[in-house]
């Protein structure tokens, strides 16, 4: 137990709390609690802070917002539109951008935080994910992560046709063409969200109700639910020096985290308001409004729905009919079956894992990517596949740009759709085994010091010196992947139990030793004494000198 007095903040906070509703203790204990540091943890930051201030400026943006598609005449102050007819949500766009002071800056701000906060949350996932992060005991919170950006890509798409200008219509048409193609249900479902017949004249003001209300409201009770379990459960760290499953090295979440998050928070929204002033994004009125008769060229959707766009322009023409029924495959597959493949494989991984490796410790502390290299190869394979999809997203504007064939380019994102992962995880693993190898050296015989030295029968060799302290306890975190040991849940003997003798028991074993195991063992540490320096010759000569460079 720590003697050294409470800091005089917390003693005064703390105190009052206390005196009124008895929970001082619960403050003094809290605020020093201990978050650990370093830089890779900011990511998760970044789209907390961002909702923040999606919710800040998408406030703003209702009070002027007008979620109608009735018909109207424009008569705002954009010149080039007078007298137009639109919809009464697009003429309110307009004017939130000309005409409401600030208004322009509120949408700007607004969707660049909306692109930010995904962004954040794809980086934070890749982050839990490539570090091992997501084992027990925080599947639950792996869960809700997976369920959080699900969610945020719904809210982008609402929020994304609520102008109802051309662009944004043109998004709108795939998502109807796509839920139509859904069986049994598609006519029912797009009736609903669209008032009847697309377009309809309800799909604005419904988007707008789940864009402010049901998604917001899901979103903050899920990101309170990963945050208090995240303070629960402790934070993960990175392997280092005095770091165990059993203790947590860092600062107290107050005064230093507060100080950090505090500041980082103003460092985010002063990036995301100069973005707001100074890129342009989403420029409505140079769309036009939205006819279901036009479509302006080159149309391409916010990032984060790019690889659905690719998806649809990638799968061939395909359709099956049965009983009368018609699917049209060339739809359903590329909407549903690259989403269900990246969240779903993101929600099982943890728990495929622990039944491959059979490892169902706590894990507090984290691994670096390397000493997982399969864990790390599957990753990069899913991250190949979502870009490749992406990049195809915009087939038309690369063929264009290139001057190649659009054909052409459809062809080999086919190719690369299967190569591309297959590639990817080979290369990785190859990497990984490398930088393991490269770990080994160092620990093995320490890292180059500059210092030529001349050895008395003229030999020249470079004196290499032991790595930093915090760098080889870095390295020296490294654990095996764990293997089924024992049959997989044999008796003491290591007869597999019945199960495991099974076709799925056998198959669970090769997995286990394929993916787990020590690929590369770091040495002894031999290396760095006295007359055992580790060096490289460099030539002979006749004298014994020291050089250095």
């Amino acid at each position: 137990m720590s003697t050294q007095p409470v800091p005089k903040p917390i003693a005064g906070a703390s105190g009052f709390v206390d005196d009124r509703i008895g929970a001082g203790n619960f403050l003094r204990r809290n605020l020093r609690k201990i978050f650990p540091d370093h830089w890779s943890f900011l990511l998760g930051e970044i789209a907390l802070y961002s909702f923040i201030v999606l919710l800040l400026t998408g406030t703003f943006l209702t009070f002027f917002f007008k979620p109608s598609m009735a018909h109207v005449e424009y008569t705002g102050s954009y010149g080039p539109l007078y007298g137009v007819g639109m919809s009464e949500a697009y003429a309110s766009s307009l004017e939130i951008s000309f005409d409401v002071r600030g208004g322009l800056l509120m949408r700007q701000m607004h969707h660049w935080a909306a692109l930010l906060f995904i962004g954040g949350m794809m980086v934070h996932a890749l982050r839990v994910f490539f570090t091992g992060a997501y084992r027990k005991p925080r599947e639950l919170n792996w869960l809700i992560g997976v369920l959080l950006l699900t969610l945020a890509l719904a809210a982008g798409l609402t929020g994304y046709s609520l102008p109802d200008d051309l662009l944004s219509g043109a998004g709108l048409r795939i998502t109807e063409g796509v839920a139509i193609s859904l069986p049994l249900v598609g006519t029912w479902i797009t009736f609903f969200l669209f008032g009847g017949e697309y377009p309809g004249v309800d799909v604005v003001s419904r988007f707008y109700s789940l864009h402010i209300l049901l998604i917001p409201g899901i979103l903050l009770a899920l990101i309170s639910a990963h945050m208090i379990l995240m303070w629960v459960q402790k934070h993960t760290q990175m392997p280092g020096k005095g770091r165990t499953n059993e203790n947590v090295v860092g600062a107290p979440f107050y005064p230093a985290f507060m100080v950090k998050a505090g500041a980082y928070f103003m460092f985010t929204f002063g990036v995301i308001a100069l973005l707001g002033t100074f890129a342009q994004i989403n420029p409505i009125w140079l769309y036009g409004p939205y006819t279901p008769a036009d479509i302006s060229a080159g149309s391409q959707p916010d990032f984060y729905m790019g690889f659905l766009e690719g998806s649809l322009r990638l799968m061939p023409a395909w359709e099956i009919n049965v009983l009368g029924f018609t699917l049209p495959m060339s739809v359903l597959i590329p909407a549903l079956v690259p989403m269900g493949i990246v969240m779903t494989g993101l929600a099982l991984y943890p728990f495929i894992e622990q039944w491959v490796t059979g490892d169902r410790r706590e894990h507090h502390v984290v691994d670096r990517p390397r000493n997982n290299p399969h864990r790390t190869s599957i990753g990069i394979s899913a991250m190949t596949f979502y870009g490749v999809l992406w990049l195809l997203g915009a087939n038309d504007e690369i063929a264009a740009f290139f001057q190649v064939s659009l054909n052409w380019t459809t062809y080999v994102g086919r190719v690369l759709i299967f190569a591309g992962p297959a590639i990817a995880y080979y290369v990785t693993y190859r990497i990984c085994l490398g930088l393991q190898r490269a770990d080994a050296a160092i620990i093995g015989h320490g890292v180059e010091s500059g210092v030529i030295k001349r050895l008395p029968h003229g030999e020249y060799i470079e004196v290499h010196v032991p790595p930093n302290e915090a760098i080889e306890a870095h390295m020296r975190g490294k654990e095996p992947v764990p293997v089924l040991t024992g049959g997989g849940g044999g008796d003491d003997d290591g007869i597999p139990s019945k199960a495991m003798r099974g076709p799925l028991g056998k198959l669970r074993n090769k997995m286990s030793a394929a993916y787990g195991g020590e690929k590369i063992p770091l040495d002894d540490g031999h290396g760095h004494g006295e007359g055992h320096e580790e060096h490289t010759a460099v030539g002979q000569g006749g004298e014994d000198r020291s050089l250095t460079h």
